[in-house]
Parts: structure tokens; C-alpha cells; sequence
């Protein structure tokens, strides 16, 4: 059964909850059962809304030979008092496509990569509840589980890139299909899935795995990317690291990022200034707390209204209206 905090989180995530403390004078038996309601009748209309996980390589992902058997663990340390799924042993990489409401569709088109230190995925907190919450906004989105654990004798990248490039190029050779823009494709990936994002978005010139079919043959580059609580992108003597191309073709990016984020802020500030050298449209919101590994739920803390931010600086890119 949703404990107390969960049930409390998931009505913040639809705006309902000072609706219902105020009508049921925080009575809170009634809202368990309407948020149990809710949530059987909002899961029922995505599941059928949502397209079925589409397999990025039908004959096999590149360079795998030893088949996997896939762990879903909820069993580890919780975020706002909900738990986190996290994947691992990840060898058949996916999409799953989560369109917007048809009455509020933008067209826009969000490639969501979740993170976990390329070791596991956080694929609910990172995830599936990203695209949600993205979704209410009259945005898609494209949710990749890509290759986990890293690869031994590759870089931690090489394998994820792969399926995260496929998945771009899926996605825009499918845009008339589900009714999506092919010109406003982003990128988003938190942590480990920002630094994933971030390669994409500064090596899209060279397709990193063989064509497979004809969607192949569409641009890799996205057309926005949003870097929340970024890892891995600082290197040595104040740059960043070696992957990362950053030139003047570079798409627009946003860096979401908390002071107190110790052992990742240099990640945020680095490759912001390597964005602004190379004078590409960037925005940076620092906060000064908030930690790490946060999604989108309410820890208290300022950089939780960070989805609007987000909101704001597609506008002011001229993505959305």
C-alpha cells in the first residue's frame, strides 16, 4: 500500500493536494481512496495512450554476446519518502513513446535519459515520472532505457551513445507518424544521463553504430538539450571533458544545478562557460540547494520549480509558444 508521503507527492504532481486539504479538511482516509482512484484511472489512460517499448535494435545491439537478465530493484534508498526503480543489466536497449494530451499536443518532443552512474537506471524518478509531469505541459516524450552496466573495455558512454543516437533518429524518422515536429526534438538526461546527453549533443555529425534501416538516415543533432544536475562533464585545468565537442553548432542548452551538488557543480559551471566561449544560447539556474539525484519531486527545496524554468527558456528559445 503508497505510504502517507507517496500518496501526498503524487497529488503535488497533479496540483490537487491543497484542493483536497482544504475540501476534506485533511481528512486523510478520503484522500488515500481518491488518490488510489486517481492513480488506477490516470495509469489505465497512459497505458493505453502510450505506445508499447519499441526494441532500438530488432537483431541485437551492437557489440552485445552475452545476454542479460534485468534487474528491477525498489528496494534501495528512497527520494521524498517514494522509492526509486532502479534498472540494471540492460542489454536490449528501448524507447517508449509518451505523447502529449492530442488537445495540447506543442509538437515538441523531449528524448528523456535517466541516470545512475551508467551502472543502473533511476528510471521512475528520472523517467517515466519526467515524462508524466512533461506530458501535462503539452510536451512528448521519448523515454530511452539505455545499456547498463557500463561495458567492460569501452568507454562509459560508447554503449549508451549508441542506443541514445538510435533513439534520436527513431524518434524524428517517426515524427508524422505521432504527430511531433521533426525540427523541435530535444534531448533531457539527469546526472550520468545529462553527461549521455551532453555527448550527443557535441557528436552528432558521425552515427556511432551501423545503419540498421532507413530511419537511420535523418540527423542526429537535437535541436535543444536540457542538462539537469549534470555528471562527468568537468575535466582537468578547468575545461571539460575530452567527449564533449562543444562548437558553435552546438544545440541550446539549459544546465539545472544546486550549489551544494559538491562532487558535480564543476560539471554545470564548466561547460556552461564552454558553451558561452563558443557563443551558443545557454542558460544556467544555480541553486544553492538541493543536493543530487532529486527528479521532480518536492525535497523542500527551491530548485524543485526547476520544470518551469525549463518551461520559460523553451519559450524564450522560440520552441514553444
Amino acid at each position: 500500500m503508497a505510504n502517507h508521503q507517496c500518496i501526498r507527492e503524487w497529488l503535488k504532481v497533479l496540483y490537487l493536494y491543497p484542493i483536497l486539504t482544504q475540501s476534506l479538511g485533511g481528512n486523510f482516509e478520503i484522500m488515500r481512496h481518491i488518490a488510489l482512484l486517481l492513480f488506477f484511472l490516470l495509469s489505465t489512460l497512459v497505458v493505453q495512450s502510450q505506445e508499447q517499448p519499441v526494441l532500438l535494435f530488432p537483431n541485437g545491439a551492437p557489440g552485445e554476446t552475452v545476454k542479460l537478465k534485468q534487474v528491477d530493484d525498489l528496494s534501495g534508498n528512497k527520494v521524498a519518502g517514494c522509492p526509486v526503480l532502479r534498472i540494471s543489466n540492460v542489454d536490449e536497449p528501448t524507447l517508449t513513446f509518451y505523447p502529449a494530451p492530442a488537445d495540447r499536443n506543442s509538437g515538441v518532443t523531449i528524448v528523456v535519459n535517466p541516470g545512475g552512474a551508467y551502472n543502473i537506471l533511476a528510471y521512475n524518478l528520472e523517467g517515466s515520472e519526467i515524462c508524466k509531469r512533461f506530458n501535462s505541459f503539452g510536451i512528448n516524450c521519448v523515454l530511452v532505457k539505455y545499456r547498463v552496466p557500463r561495458r567492460e573495455g569501452l568507454e562509459k558512454h560508447a554503449a549508451p551513445l549508441q542506443d541514445l543516437q538510435r533513439a534520436i533518429a527513431y524518434t524524428r524518422a517517426h515524427a508524422v507518424e505521432w504527430g511531433i515536429d521533426a525540427n523541435r526534438i530535444g534531448v533531457m538526461g539527469f546526472s550520468a544521463g545529462a553527461h549521455l546527453s551532453a555527448v550527443a549533443s557535441t557528436n552528432y555529425t558521425e552515427r556511432t553504430y551501423p545503419k540498421v534501416d532507413a530511419f537511420d538516415e535523418v540527423s542526429l543533432r537535437p535541436d535543444f538539450t536540457i542538462l539537469v544536475y549534470p555528471a562527468y562533464l568537468s575535466g582537468e585545468h578547468f575545461s571539460i571533458a575530452p567527449e564533449l565537442k562543444v562548437d558553435a553548432n552546438t544545440p541550446p542548452t539549459i544546465l539545472i544545478q544546486t550549489q551544494d551538488d559538491k562532487n558535480y557543480i564543476n560539471s554545470s559551471l564548466f561547460y556552461y562557460y564552454a558553451l558561452k566561449e563558443a557563443n551558443v544560447p545557454a542558460a544556467l539556474h544555480l541553486y544553492p540547494s538541493g543536493g543530487h539525484g532529486y527528479g521532480l519531486r518536492n525535497t523542500g527545496h527551491t530548485v524543485n520549480e526547476w520544470p518551469f524554468r525549463v518551461l520559460s527558456w523553451l519559450r524564450d528559445i522560440e520552441m514553444m509558444k
